[in-house]
């Protein structure tokens, strides 16, 4: 198993996703050019109108394309949403008053109720924390120590 990252900040022509689309809840066909792709391996895409989100899909079935060269077609497998909404947010530390911009991704079918436990499970995972309505940096976390 090999990681292949396509994200959007790392623009290289030899190793580019075209289109990456649903199949169904969960299963995507994505178009890429280089990378040798393998059956088993792992793309990391960005998500469709985020910068900085993106999503781990493994591969299921590739095919190769003889034209163009290096073309290829895989079905993957990945994260399971109907429809996904990218919201940004903001929170300040309420020890320093750094500022922390970011985006977090939800199931738009879920509502508004799902948005504040997928925010802070954003915030946790860029090293912040949370407790109740106060948040903490990394450096105001390690100060508190």
């Amino acid at each position: 198993m090999v990681e292949h990252d396509f994200r959007y900040s790392l623009l290289n022509p030899q190793h580019t996703l075209i289109e990456c689309r649903a199949l169904a809840p969960g299963l995507y066909q994505v178009t890429g050019n280089g990378g040798s792709i393998q059956t088993s391996d792992v793309l990391i895409v960005t998500l469709k109108g985020s910068k900085d989100l993106s999503m781990r899909l493994t591969v299921d079935k590739v095919r190769h394309l003889i034209n163009p060269r290096g073309q290829w077609v895989a079905v993957t497998k990945g994260p399971v949403f109907g429809e996904l909404a990218i919201h940004q947010w903001q929170v300040n530390c309420d020890a320093c008053g750094k500022e922390l911009k970011f985006e977090f991704a939800v199931d738009a079918k879920l509502g508004t109720k799902a948005q504040k436990p997928a925010a802070s499970a954003r915030i946790a995972e860029l090293g912040w924390s949370t407790e109740g309505s106060k948040h903490l940096c990394p450096q105001c976390q390690k100060a508190a120590l």
